[in-house]
């Protein structure tokens, strides 16, 4: 994987697959960290309260060590980490899946689990588009309002994203800068006359 790009799936998606009575549904969507996953998780026990396991797992970030998986009471290994390879397999990251497991009355096995728990996390990821995304480096901005087109002009240019601002007499703005064009946003930030910037606290 290019250290300057990472993949991951476009929007939410939903599979379902059968095995002598249980029923299991996979629901795979994207996270831009853990309390995003966390969210969605909550929701879909409340959405699925009689299911009998909410099993799952994510990654996140890009330094590979970001991750967990859970097998929710399933036997050790048999539902966290198929669901977590079937991620891996795609190079995916900012990504979960949770698989919500209807009981059937039907034991299946260890074997059984994983190959149920692998094939529907497989069938939700083929379901949504991948897509590459840029790795971004995040910086806090301060700058009188004056100076706002010429800000945005560079932010447009080189792709950066706004992740939150406010706009007053005085302007504080967090932005995303694609790690590829870093060196470059940073001298031309460095150009506007009573422009802060500095590293955002969460990458420093």
């Amino acid at each position: 994987m290019n250290a300057d790009y990472y993949y991951t799936i476009e929007r939410s998606a939903t599979a379902e697959f059968k095995d002598r009575g249980s029923k299991f549904i996979a629901f795979a969507f994207p996270i831009q960290d853990v309390t995003d996953f966390k969210k969605r998780l909550q929701e879909l026990k409340e959405e699925h309260p009689k299911a009998v396991h909410h099993c799952f797992a994510y990654r996140v970030g890009t330094d590979e060590n970001k991750f967990r998986s859970s097998d929710d009471g399933e036997p050790s290994g048999s539902a966290g980490k198929p669901i977590l390879g079937q991620i891996d397999s795609k190079q995916l990251t900012n990504t979960a899946v949770v698989v919500v497991r209807y009981f059937g009355g039907t034991l299946l096995g260890i074997p059984g689990l994983i190959n149920a728990y692998k094939t529907v996390t497989s069938l939700a990821l083929q379901t949504t588009p991948i897509i590459q995304k840029a790795v971004e480096i995040n910086y806090h901005l301060q700058f009188d309002y004056t100076k706002m087109n010429e800000v945005m002009m560079i932010i447009k240019k080189y792709n950066c994203s706004v992740v939150h601002q406010q706009m007053e007499l005085f302007c504080v703005m967090d932005i995303g800068v694609p790690k590829s064009n870093l060196e470059l946003v940073i001298i031309k930030f460095r150009e506007i006359r009573g422009l802060e910037i500095r590293r955002s606290k969460a990458d420093s």
